[in-house]
């Protein structure tokens, strides 16, 4: 009984399919109110996600992953749109949407193959 809600628990935690998450990419994009783009996945190489005017892309890797760090790719995708850099006022929308992204950014880098070339924690 204790085990099977040990499992359950942790399938909570992780993203049932794509489907859930492109449902969190219009549950984000509805709070830092932005438009929802189309949302893609494919496997990629060096990249979590990319987003284009049109279009976001996600690793299909991310739906293995828990919820929360998929959460805070998506988060920084959609922030984005509001600012292309990743200077100080992209960093203001990441605290102010998600004040522990730091720390998901942290846990995403250790768990991901090779680490994505964008390192928006040392900027």
């Amino acid at each position: 009984m204790i085990a099977m809600a040990r499992t359950r628990a942790r399938t909570a935690k992780r993203w049932q399919d794509a489907d859930e998450m492109r449902w969190a990419v219009r549950h984000w994009a509805a709070r830092i109110d932005v438009k929802v783009p189309l949302v893609h996945f494919r496997a990629m190489r060096t990249k979590w996600a990319s987003m284009s005017h049109r279009r976001l892309t996600l690793d299909t890797g991310l739906l293995k992953l828990p919820k929360d760090l998929g959460e805070f790719v998506v988060v920084h995708e959609l922030v984005h749109v509001l600012v292309r850099n990743h200077g100080r006022v992209f960093k203001s929308f990441m605290y102010a949407y998600m004040p522990d992204w730091e720390e998901r950014d942290r846990r995403l880098r250790m768990r991901w193959k090779p680490a994505p070339p964008c390192d928006v924690a040392a900027r």
